[in-house]
């Protein structure tokens, strides 16, 4: 009697898979013996044969193909692989194969990390069976080790902890339990609480990713077009592939669209009680050209007239929203107080349009402070505060070259008003440019420079010990862009040295400014003499920067309103005046 081959079979030999076979046991391997239950295959360098299906074509984007069996019944082993095809090789997803190869290692990052991988030789369509099921995970999993290769579906909703990632690589950073919290920002460096912090983050934290390699994707298949993201957002039934590459850490290869909750934008700032407000503001480069028009490129900020009209706009509409009454500004172009400067221009604009409102002024230090390219300023509303006496600056190193000078002006409500002096701050960043000794990164979290910011917090104290403003005032805030997270050295030197941490007194859970790698934290701090702890009403941020994506700025998307105005939130502080 002649046997024909079943439709499936031709149907896949047409697709270049050849001929369906019967599995020989014998010379098959579970997946999960290839695998093994550590980070490193037992086969590694070793010819091996296994059967199993395609659960995901990833070629275009990744070189390979995912392949799973079902299971070999330990949990400590993973049930899938990695495959590199041979050259020209037709598969297709829910085909069950016979493959043969050798086991590689695939680097996935400097420190030891790797994907097992089977560089496949020889190819063989099987007849079909029924699909490996998908892992449901409600958990981080102790670990993902087990689950390299597999099927999973999140059905616990993970937490949107970062999208740095996602313009350049199409990845995004996702957590489970919450927001991912910088360890500096809640324990002290070299502690064992930092090091709960840093495997609390490392355990929780999981990327998404586009199951490519391309930099620069313009869209993202998970995604909708224009996507609305900001971060501590909700993803729910997050489905994918585990995988590990580039950078080390686990992610998933997103085999199907993201489920997005709703976006839900602080429409405006908080209020804060007390009879006179206080903000402080990065603005992130405000740079104006020559103050005409022109000049642009600047050295920073916006690269043409038409961008920096919309920054702006943007940075325009949060100091309004803030409703503050003076307010410390951080990376203003150092280009005088005259008219054209940045300063001057961002007043008038400020100004324009209301009427008896448009009373911004600004504190005129006649140059600088410092020499730097950006510089910190003061504005204030002259109906509702007065400035007391000349504004003073601190131009000793490591202020100037370094660490930016910081500005004092002392105000007062009214005639009647008890006086009170504001202190703009912006120390050294956390780049590592020519840092050396004791400013290189000590590998302790805190980055380079944090020798230079600690002498900087004891000089900044020392100095306002001595009235710099001579207006007789105990009462001082100092505000600002400190680089340095709450529980690092520099502001725990201040707090050591009688300065108390507003959003502390004030009973804000977990305050945030800045969100960086995934991680959320403080860079950003208002902090206060014991007198003017005593006048504090309330302290708020305003989220509408640090959650956002950068597209969303005005060199970007350009998103109307004061989104992405800046990559900090703004503070706000209420006092009794």
């Amino acid at each position: 009697m002649r046997c024909f081959p079943s439709l499936l079979a031709l149907a896949l030999a047409a697709a270049g898979a050849g001929p369906v076979l019967a599995a020989s046991p014998a010379s098959v391997l579970p997946v999960g013996t290839v695998q093994g239950s550590g980070g490193r295959s037992p086969y590694e360098g070793k010819p091996v044969t296994v059967e199993a299906m395609v659960t995901a074509d990833m070629r275009d984007g990744l070189g390979g193909v995912f392949v799973q069996d079902a299971g070999d019944g330990d949990a400590a082993t993973s049930d899938a692989l990695f495959v590199r095809l041979p050259d020209g090789q037709q598969v297709q997803a829910g085909q069950w194969l016979r493959l043969r190869g050798t086991v590689q290692e695939q680097a996935a990052g400097k420190d030891g990390p790797s994907l097992t991988t089977l560089q496949a030789d020889t190819v063989v369509a099987l007849a079909a069976r029924a699909a490996p099921a998908v892992t449901l995970i409600d958990d981080a999993p102790v670990s993902w080790e087990a689950l390299e290769g597999m099927q999973v579906r999140i059905t616990a909703p993970l937490t949107l902890a970062g999208q740095d990632g996602l313009q350049r690589f199409g990845k995004l950073t996702a957590a489970f339990g919450g927001r991912l919290w910088q360890p500096s920002e809640v324990a002290a460096a070299g502690s064992p609480e930092q090091a709960a912090a840093i495997a609390d983050n490392a355990r929780r934290r999981l990327r998404l990713d586009d199951a490519s390699s391309q930099r620069d994707p313009g869209t993202v298949a998970y995604l909708p077009q224009a996507p609305l993201l900001r971060t501590g957002m909700q993803l729910r039934e997050v489905q994918g592939i585990v995988d590990q590459r580039f950078d080390g850490d686990y992610r998933l290869q997103l085999t199907a669209p993201l489920t997005l909750d709703e976006v839900r934008r602080p429409p405006q700032a908080p209020t804060v009680p007390g009879g006179v407000r206080i903000a402080a503001f990065n603005l992130e480069n405000y740079f104006n050209g020559d103050g005409k028009g022109g000049g642009y490129p600047t050295l920073r900020g916006a690269k043409t007239a038409e961008q920096q009209v919309a920054q702006q706009a943007k940075l325009v509409a949060t100091i309004r929203g803030l409703g503050a009454d003076v307010a410390a500004l951080m990376e203003l172009e150092n280009d005088g107080y005259g008219p054209g400067s940045a300063i001057d221009q961002l007043v008038r604009a400020l100004n324009q349009g209301h009427g008896r409102d448009g009373d911004w002024t600004f504190v005129d230090a006649g140059r600088g402070p410092g020499d730097n390219p950006i510089r910190v300023g003061i504005i204030y509303r002259s109906t509702k505060v007065r400035p007391l006496g000349k504004p003073a600056v601190l131009e000793r190193e490591p202020f100037g070259e370094r660490s930016r000078v910081p500005l004092a002006q002392a105000f007062r409500v009214g005639r009647s008003g008890k006086p009170f002096v504001v202190v703009a701050n912006h120390f050294k960043s956390k780049g590592c440019s020519n840092a050396s000794g004791a400013d290189a990164d000590q590998n302790d979290g805190q980055g380079c420079w944090n020798a230079t910011r600690v002498a900087s917090a004891k000089l900044l104290h020392q100095w306002l010990q001595g009235d710099p403003t001579r207006s007789g005032s105990r009462d001082a805030v100092l505000l600002g862009d400190f680089n340095a997270y709450a529980m690092e050295d520099p502001i725990r030197q201040l707090k050591a040295d009688g300065w108390q941490d507003a959003f502390t007194l004030a009973g804000v859970e977990r305050p945030y400014s800045y969100v960086y790698n995934g991680l959320s934290g403080r860079l950003d701090h208002a902090l206060l003499s014991p007198g003017m702890a005593a006048r504090l009403k309330g302290a708020a941020e305003w989220h509408i920067n640090a959650d956002e994506a950068d597209e969303a700025g005005y060199q970007g998307r350009n998103v109307p309103g004061p989104w992405r105005s800046s990559d900090h939130d703004p503070l706000l502080l209420g006092f009794e005046p």
